[in-house]
């Protein structure tokens, strides 16, 4: 039981992450409106989605460390766009966040270096 909490702890907090820098890249990119444009709230709503069904959950880090993509190919690079743009900017908004993502990145890089 612990360990399904948990999960759903991860993947909640990777929904929130996600939304968090959508709503900063679509306010700097898209004239600074409070509420998301249509075309960003449907990537965050599509990103939500796409977590909610990931089987792998559990184990991975992050999608870009995946090895299978479930975003579409249109979608995918809309949010690589967003998090090329948006994680460097993390830092002076979301400080703990970004250094937590920039700790569980290079966690996973020697765990995958490891595996080959």
């Amino acid at each position: 039981m612990a360990r399904l909490q948990s999960v759903e702890a991860k993947r909640q907090r990777e929904k929130r992450m996600v939304q968090e820098m959508v709503a900063l890249y679509c306010r700097k990119k898209h004239g600074g409106q409070k509420r998301l444009c249509p075309e960003c709230a449907a990537l965050a709503e599509y990103a939500g989605q796409r977590s909610d069904r990931c089987p792998f959950m559990e184990t991975k880090t992050f999608c870009s460390n995946c090895r299978v993509h479930c975003y579409r190919p249109d979608m995918r690079e809309k949010i690589r766009a967003v998090m090329r743009w948006a994680g460097p900017h993390m830092l002076l908004h979301h400080p703990v966040a970004a250094a937590r993502h920039v700790i569980e990145t290079k966690r996973e890089k020697k765990k995958l270096e490891a595996a080959e």
